[in-house]
């Protein structure tokens, strides 16, 4: 059969007509969506949210309509140190404040991809893939930690949000019209004899628009800070006049080059204990490149567990929207039973997912939470998300462990917790992965 004809049609109408169960899921699923006519409740007795590790952090925080999950889970990582070292109730770092930042270095490390880009043809797949997206919200940790080596981290009180940091498409939207401008403009007066540097001169005044555009949707990044709150018992803390950078040497003072970025990519093209970066991947120019290292995810969980015993949350990246009852924050492979509901399977690995395009990184999120059998086994994740208390059992979610082994690809540990032998891979030579390799996702 070339086409489908009406012989086909009617043998696939009858067999569908004679399925009971069919015509039971039809019934559910077009009153209720597929999510809510496939959740197994016996599966989710399972999930209890109590956990033999656990930390508590600040308040539950919300990234509205933007894409910035990834800096809110680090500054949520962040902030748990600040917290409990001075008795804190709540303390929230400004979202906004590395939102300007990464627009402002994204634009350049743009710009700068299209000047290194020029001899390539417009419809090049390099350049095509340069163009789809010149900026958008989504991030990694190495990206995270390039923007905070630089420009420090503020108070939110210091940078509250503004309706574009909390909805950013439009801001998005014009941004990226100016940039695919320029980059047009800097390709056309290459080819019509400009030279590379009458080009970066260019790409100055550039610049320069890009940060006005930036300044008019989130206002102006404050140059001096102030620390001012009190603590549990009332006392008042006060230090005034701080640069962003020394607020956090002094308020954070995470030595960021000791945290290591962990992913499990199980293809045949990524071997474990081999470190990668991905080209064309990051913001700030002069930063460290974006490196991981490739471990069995077990490794991850392993590395995960001891840094939550020792008393610190970890951020990490997922496929968020895999077998999600995002009612009740619950992401459990079992609780999702589609194929139950369809009557077919879905049998692909994790190793085939990440090949054919049917899964990879789309959130961060914190874990600040596992328990443990009696065995020292990971049952249950507690996860600390950035959807607001009204998701989730107030605003945390639960990850079964089984969840975590087929859709968790990241996790930042202090190489503290690596084995010798581990870290000499990760700070081995990296081999490059091509722009759409899928480890080269962005967190959103």
């Amino acid at each position: 059969m070339i086409s489908i004809n009406q012989d086909a049609l009617s043998r696939c109408r009858e067999q569908a007509k004679n399925n009971h169960a069919a015509m039971l899921a039809m019934n559910a699923v077009t009153a209720n969506g597929i999510g809510k006519a496939s959740t197994d409740i016996e599966a989710l007795k399972k999930n209890v949210h109590e956990y033999s590790v656990l930390l508590k952090t600040g308040e539950i925080t919300s990234q509205n309509q933007s894409g910035r999950c990834w800096m809110f889970a680090a500054l949520n990582a962040m902030r748990f140190g600040l917290i409990k070292k001075y008795n804190l109730e709540n303390y929230e770092f400004s979202q906004a404040y590395p939102l300007f930042w990464d627009k402002l270095e994204k634009s350049n490390y743009f710009l700068e991809n299209i000047l290194a880009t020029l001899d390539e043809e417009t419809g090049s797949r390099i350049v095509a893939f340069l163009l789809t997206a010149p900026l958008n919200d989504g991030g990694q940790f190495d990206m995270f930690a390039g923007l905070v080596e630089k420009y420090g981290v503020v108070p939110k009180s210091a940078m509250p949000e503004t309706v574009c940091s909390s909805a950013t498409a439009e801001m998005d939207k014009y941004l990226t019209l100016k940039l695919r401008e320029y980059a047009c403009k800097l390709r056309g007066d290459y080819r019509r004899g400009e030279s590379l540097e009458s080009l970066r001169a260019q790409k100055e005044d550039m610049l320069s628009t890009i940060y006005r555009m930036l300044t008019i949707c989130l206002g102006f990044p404050p140059e001096k800070v102030d620390f001012i709150v009190r603590d549990k018992d009332n006392n008042l803390i006060r230090e005034e006049g701080l640069s962003p950078q020394e607020f956090y040497e002094k308020y954070v003072g995470w030595n960021l080059r000791d945290y290591v970025s962990l992913i499990n990519a199980p293809t045949g093209d990524k071997p474990y204990g081999q470190a990668y970066t991905v080209r064309f991947l990051g913001s700030v120019h002069e930063a460290r490149p974006v490196r991981y290292l490739n471990l069995p995810v077990d490794e991850l969980k392993k590395a995960a567990i001891r840094q939550m015993q020792d008393g610190e949350p970890v951020w990490f990246g997922c496929d968020v929207g895999q077998r999600h009852v995002r009612e009740l924050g619950i992401m459990d492979t079992r609780s999702i039973a589609v194929d139950k509901l369809f009557g077919t399977g879905f049998p692909m690995t994790k190793e085939e997912r990440l090949d054919y395009g049917e899964s990879l990184m789309t959130h961060a999120m914190v874990l600040q939470g596992v328990h443990l059998d009696a065995e020292g086994k990971p049952v249950r994740w507690r996860v600390e998300n950035s959807w607001g208390k009204d998701k989730g059992k107030d605003g945390y979610y639960l990850m079964s462990d089984d969840w975590f082994s087929e859709y968790t690809y990241q996790v930042v540990v202090h190489k503290k917790y690596l084995s010798p032998e581990q870290l000499a891979q990760y700070e081995g030579e990296m081999k490059v992965l091509e722009p759409w390799d899928p480890m080269g996702s962005l967190a959103l």
